[in-house]
């Protein structure tokens, strides 16, 4: 638990009277604008589009490098299970 003064417990309750959120929820976006602004955190995400042509765009960009990756070469000739095995001895 943190102990706040007595001015800075009543400035969080009037920022969240003013904003309409809890106490907590106040603080809490008020810090996380601080270090957006200070650089300690970047920028926060935007929600990911959910529309059939961002999802069918998303898809796509997947199966291209899926593609890239299948046409490069075996460098280990080995199967899958005798590098597993390689793997799991040590």
């Amino acid at each position: 638990m943190i102990h706040l003064p007595q001015e800075t417990v009543a400035l969080a309750r009037r920022l969240a009277a003013a904003q309409g959120l809890s106490m907590e929820d106040a603080i809490k976006q008020a810090i996380e604008q601080s270090a957006r602004d200070t650089g300690v955190v970047s920028e926060t995400r935007k929600p990911r589009d959910q529309s059939p042509k961002a999802i069918a765009a998303r898809n796509a960009g997947i199966d291209r490098l899926v593609e890239e990756i299948a046409k490069l070469p075996v460098l280990d000739p080995r199967s899958p299970r005798e590098i597993m095995d390689d793997l799991n001895a040590l």
